[in-house]
């Protein structure tokens, strides 16, 4: 059985390109093969602007403030239970498509190169990564993100600058 992306696309401020549905279910397919996921997964990834997402930002972390992505995990890391069809409904992803460009725009590269990246660091949360603490944690994900960028031809080059 294979993993399943919905695809949502609930904003009018950026004409999606063509490709960018492809990149995205491209880049959850290899997270979930790369941390060698045990079930078909399904992921729901909806494209907002930069209010939604601020709003959503705003409702379930309590910080009023533009952001690029939001993960939604369903399951703690390792506690993954399958539904009748054998799958695992592993989590939501809210990517502001509005920022995506301003930050591809930002570190000058390419929207795909930024939403690949997006994609791929939110499906690691998804999976239970976390870099909020910083530490080792952080470079155990920042690795996984960059493994997994280079196997998709969007190797990070120098967009991410430690403060």
């Amino acid at each position: 059985m294979a993993n399943k992306v919905y695809i949502t696309n609930e904003q009018k401020s950026v004409k999606i390109p063509s490709g960018i549905r492809l990149l995205i279910r491209r880049c959850c397919n290899a997270v979930l093969e790369v941390e060698e996921f045990p079930y078909p997964a399904e992921i729901s990834v909806t494209l907002v602007d930069n209010e939604s997402i601020k709003e959503l930002n705003t409702q379930f972390r309590d910080k009023p403030t533009e952001t690029d992505v939001l993960s939604f995990p369903q399951f703690e890391k390792g506690t993954w239970e399958p539904n009748e069809s054998g799958s695992v409904a592993i989590g939501d992803i809210v990517i502001s498509i509005e920022k995506a460009v301003e930050q591809a725009d930002e570190y000058d590269h390419s929207l795909q190169r930024e939403v690949a990246f997006l994609t791929v660091h939110s499906m690691l949360h998804l999976l239970g990564y976390d870099h909020e603490n910083g530490g080792i944690d952080e470079v155990r994900m920042r690795e996984r993100e960059e493994f997994i960028l280079k196997q998709l031809g969007q190797p990070r080059g120098y967009s991410y600058v430690l403060d």
